[in-house]
């Protein structure tokens, strides 16, 4: 029993708590609107905010005295876990915000219809609490409706069916049933259902009920059908509850650029050695792209995805933005106008947002541990000095206005050395066409495809050209060096007043395929005598089987290894006595003469060979030409060749001058 004193108390509390809370009253002809007034002033965000309807507004075309909604609002209280204190919401709102509990109790819903009083049961998650008769009990009792038998209700907690089941009949009042109201935000892209509680004898609303009226009110579209259940079982009185939402328009997605290449072509990419350490020469700076390569693709903007509001107006959606697919020099578009392509072999570079592809890169001063090594389709222009270590290869020309060390020239096109090769006894130096330098000093191997012209001399190298080598100038000798020519050599001077037999010039002859046949004579002899011994293994373990009859699997296996090596060493010794014929066939089908051509001196100690014929010079001569007849070397008087195309011509991409 509840005593007077314990409800004073409990008024007297109630009273306390309402005295310290701060409220204010205002109006907005929505609620949203005066629920955000209330907001406004009391500083808080809206759901931290609770209210009192002071008086319902009324608008529309059908409405004879509108009005306003006015509310009485204030802060929102939360009760501390395990304290009966109230704690108040801190006003940034940083209260507790807890994920949904994967564990939830049992739900039982009593539903007062016309035909009955109907139940449903909805069983447990997880380890949430199993709905008991008593809780039924209790919630028909809430309803103040007769409580059924136990036989009625103990089948329907069992089941837990999710169903409503008849449990009584009711003695139904139309005038009493609930009352439904909405309203439709001024944007129409919210519905709020407003529903009074049902009169004693009246009818709780359904969800087929909801979703009728709602239609016969304008509201047609995004209607929740989750809510509206949820209502249905857990009915909200007297409050607007948020039953339908409309579908805001999403703009389309902006058109985008995809690079096949690093946009940012300042970043060093260095790589680790299979030994695990890092050249910190190759940095991979440069992005070499070929003719006809993909180098970007254009994504179209997307169109948007329309809307509807809660009434079923339309909301168009805004396509996305487009952006421009810009080309630069060298480049095209491909036949669906998206993707860029590269018209000629370089690098790819994004300049200004244009795509550029440029055949000739450019290095400003000397290559640096900043220039890294150079690797490049295209033709490389370098205004300083190559030191010694580093490497340039280029798919067209190399052009280097200094100097070149103990270095790595590899180009297809032509090689260009202003100021002259210092190889310190090394380096490689290698052009598909002709190599123009200075001077050529102390360098391992020099080869060209076509021609080698010299206008300081060469010293201490060695040269190999398909055409010719050209020495011209004051200072154009060849000394202590091994020059090789398919047509013809041409110097001032030949070897040195100090004699000496360490200057050698071949001529007549493709040197590329003399130097594969003196190869392939090298590795016949050897593949011949590791054939002749594989025989003869083969020999001693075949009289072996003879004697014993059984000489064991390990030297079965043994056996037929080695038969299988010797098929594969007749095999290859066959093949390069195929290719040793044919070019023997053809260089001896060369129609070159071969001649070498000194307008100054020819020292004692030089050799010159001329096809297969070798002649050591034994007594100084000058202005000479050596050439070939009848079997033997010749002397002739100097041809002077300075007429001659060749000493004309200019590299590719060149002028004459």
């Amino acid at each position: 029993m509840i005593h007077f004193e314990q409800i004073q108390e409990q008024m007297k509390e109630q009273y306390e708590k309402d005295s310290n809370r701060f409220f204010v009253e205002t109006t907005g002809a929505t609620l949203d609107e005066a629920i955000e007034n209330a907001a406004a002033e009391l500083g808080l965000r809206s759901s931290l905010i609770n209210y009192e309807i002071l008086q319902k507004g009324a608008s529309g075309f059908f409405v004879l005295n509108p009005k306003e909604w006015k509310i009485r609002a204030y802060e929102v209280q939360k009760v501390k876990k395990g304290n009966s204190s109230i704690e108040t919401a801190d006003e940034t709102g940083s209260e507790e915000i807890k994920p949904e509990d994967v564990n939830k109790d049992g739900i039982a819903s009593v539903f007062c219809a016309p035909d009955g009083v109907f139940l449903k049961v909805t069983p447990p998650i997880g380890n949430g609490r199993q709905i008991t008769i008593v809780d039924v009990v209790e919630k028909i009792r809430d309803r103040n409706l007769p409580v059924p038998a136990d036989d009625v209700l103990k089948p329907i907690i069992k089941q837990c069916a999710e169903e409503y089941v008849r449990i009584a009949p009711y003695e139904y009042i139309p005038g009493n049933d609930a009352l439904m109201s909405v309203e439709i935000t001024n944007d129409e892209m919210k519905a709020y259902l407003f529903v009074s509680p049902p009169m004693p004898g009246g009818a709780d609303v359904s969800a087929d009920m909801i979703i009728t009226f709602l239609s016969n009110n304008r509201v047609i579209s995004g209607v929740n059908e989750k809510r509206v259940k949820q209502f249905q079982d857990n009915p909200i009185y007297r409050e607007n509850y948020l039953i339908a939402e409309g579908i805001a328009p999403q703009k389309g997605n902006d058109a985008k650029i995809l690079y096949n290449f690093e946009i940012d072509n300042t970043q060093v990419r260095l790589k680790e050695a299979q030994n695990g350490q890092i050249n910190f020469r190759e940095l991979n700076l440069i992005q070499n792209v070929i003719e006809g390569q993909p180098l970007a693709q254009k994504i179209p903007a997307e169109e948007g995805k329309s809307g509807r509001t809660v009434t079923g107006k339309y909301l168009p959606a805004s396509a996305g933005k487009d952006v421009e697919l810009q080309l630069g020099k060298n480049t095209r578009l491909a036949e669906d106008n998206l993707t860029v392509v590269a018209e000629t072999n370089g690098q790819v570079l994004l300049i200004k947002n244009k795509i550029n592809v440029e055949p000739i890169m450019t290095i400003e001063g000397d290559l640096s541990l900043k220039t890294g090594n150079i690797q490049f389709l295209g033709t490389v222009y370098i205004k300083g000095n190559v030191p010694d270590g580093y490497s340039v290869k280029a798919a067209g020309n190399i052009e280097v206005k200094g100097t070149v060390g103990k270095a790595v020239l590899d180009a297809e096109g032509d090689i260009v050395v202003s100021q002259g090769i210092a190889g310190k006894e090394g380096g490689y130096i290698r052009a598909g066409k002709s190599i123009w330098s200075k001077f050529i000093q102390n360098i391992e191997m020099v080869e060209a495809g076509d021609c080698v012209i010299v206008s300081d001399g060469i010293l201490n190298s060695k040269i190999i050209a398909n055409h010719k080598v050209i020495c011209r100038g004051k200072r154009a000798d060849i000394i202590g060096s091994q020059v090789t020519a398919c047509d013809g050599v041409y110097a001032r001077n030949l070897g040195s007043p100090a004699g000496g037999t360490d200057t050698v010039v071949s001529v007549g002859f493709d040197p590329r395929s003399k130097e594969r046949l003196t190869d392939l004579e090298k590795k016949l002899i050897a593949a011949e005598k590791n054939l002749a011994a594989l025989k003869l293994d083969m020999q001693s373990l075949e009289n072996q089987k003879k004697v014993l009859k059984d000489i064991g699997e390990e030297k079965e296996t043994l056996l037929k290894k080695k038969k299988q090596e010797r098929y594969i060493a007749e095999t290859e010794i066959k093949e390069m006595r195929t290719e040793i014929e044919h070019i023997r066939e053809y260089l001896a089908a060369l129609k070159v003469d071969g001649r070498v051509s000194i307008s100054g001196n020819v020292f004692t100690g030089a050799r010159v060979i001329i096809k297969d014929i070798i002649e050591d010079v034994r007594v100084d001569c000058k202005a000479t030409t050596f050439f070939l007849q009848n079997g033997l070397v010749r002397y002739g008087p100097y041809v002077d060749y300075t007429n001659d195309e060749d000493v004309k011509r200019a590299p590719s991409g060149y002028s004459a001058n």
